[in-house]
This record gives structure tokens, sequence and C-alpha cells, in this order.
């Protein structure tokens, strides 16, 4: 699909949205749970969540409110899903169609059931680094045309996790935040839907285009 088909398909009018998760530290993992692929070609798949303190799979509700803003099927796009937790918003973005799917996570439990779901479901455009996505993101030269950031609250990434994604972003490329409240939009992008889910606001910001370069 071309980049315009992309951006058109953006700006079509959504509909509301909200939450999920980020690793932290490394403690061991307690009981594992599961959620499942809302959409797409594994529509009903189950993906393992583990117990671990800062780990906020996004729900059901969140994330088909979500898909609804960005259009039901993501063919042609390139998304980051950083502090991927999860994986539920990474794996349901490649449900969708999405070209390619980028996960960074730093705990490597997590990491560990990320590569497992990702073999189990033969999702080859979904590739797995274990690392801090602040760093990774600050070295990385790649672009994505959607970038998904939810840093586990405690740890107030949110100004630094922004600085660092918004040069990775397309023209029209959009990011999706989870936080405790409502974050003003760094330079460089415009709010274009939010909304809240009990103690969790969500955001969609868009880079505005340069017409100028």
């Amino acid at each position: 699909m071309s980049k315009g088909a992309r951006d058109e398909r953006r700006a079509a009018p959504g509909r509301p949205a909200s939450p999920r998760g980020g690793g932290t530290g490394t403690p061991a993992a307690r009981a594992p749970g599961e959620i499942r692929i809302i959409g797409g070609q594994w529509k009903r798949s189950k993906l393992p969540v583990l117990d671990l303190p800062g780990l906020r799979p996004t729900s059901d509700r969140v994330r088909e409110t979500l898909f609804n803003w960005l259009g039901q099927t993501l063919t042609g796009w390139r998304v980051l899903d950083a502090f991927a937790g999860s994986g539920a918003l990474g794996f349901e973005a490649a449900s969708r169609g999405a070209e390619a799917v980028v996960m960074i996570e730093r705990e490597a439990a997590l990491v560990d059931g990320l590569r497992a779901s990702q073999k189990r479901l033969q999702a080859t455009a979904i590739t797995v680094h274990r690392a801090n996505a602040l760093n990774w993101m600050t070295a990385c030269t790649d672009r994505f045309d959607l970038i998904f950031l939810d840093p586990p609250f405690a740890d107030d990434l949110f100004d630094r996790a922004l600085a660092a994604a918004v040069p990775l972003l397309t023209d029209g490329g959009l990011i999706y935040v989870e936080s405790p409240a409502e974050i003003p939009p760094p330079a460089g992008l415009i709010g274009w839907r939010q909304g809240r889910a009990g103690a969790v606001h969500y955001q969609l910001l868009r880079r505005e285009d340069n017409r100028g370069a």
C-alpha cells in the first residue's frame, strides 16, 4: 500500500479507545495469565501474560477502540512497539497486516514469551529485540508509520520516550501513548485522539508533515 493511501486512511474519522504493558526490573515471574488477539489473521489466538510488576496488557475494549482509530487493517505499515511487555499491541498490528513490527523489551522473561508467541504464530513480520527502549530508539536510523509507547508508569519515562520516538516517525506518522495523565504533544506532534479508562489516559499523536523539506 502506498504511503499516500496510508495517510488517507489515517485521516478518516475515528472512534473512541485505551490499556497495556511495559516490563520492569527482573523479578521472578509468578502465575501466568493470557489475553487474546482481537482482529486480523490471528483473531482469538492467545498470548501469555506473566504476572510481573508494571505489566499492564491493553484490554480488548481498548485495543478494539484503538484499531478503530487506526483503521482495521495496517497493510504496508511499519510499526515499533517500544516497551513491548506482553506484546498485545505489536501482535495485534502484525495480525492486521503490518509489513514489519519491531518489538523492544528489556525483561528477559517477557522477551522469551514474545519470541515463543512469534514462533508459534509464524509471525515473520515481527522482530523481537532485548534492549533498553530509550537507548535503542536513540541509536535507531529506521522510520516507522506507527509507534506504541507504554513505558512503566513508575519510571516516569514519558518525556524521554517521546523525544526519542519523534525522530523515528514518517511524515504523518502516529504515536500511541498510555500514561497516568494527558501529556501535552511535544514539538512536531499534534493531538489526534484521546480518552481515559480508569487510571489510564491514552492518546494518539500525529506528526505534522514537513512540507518545507
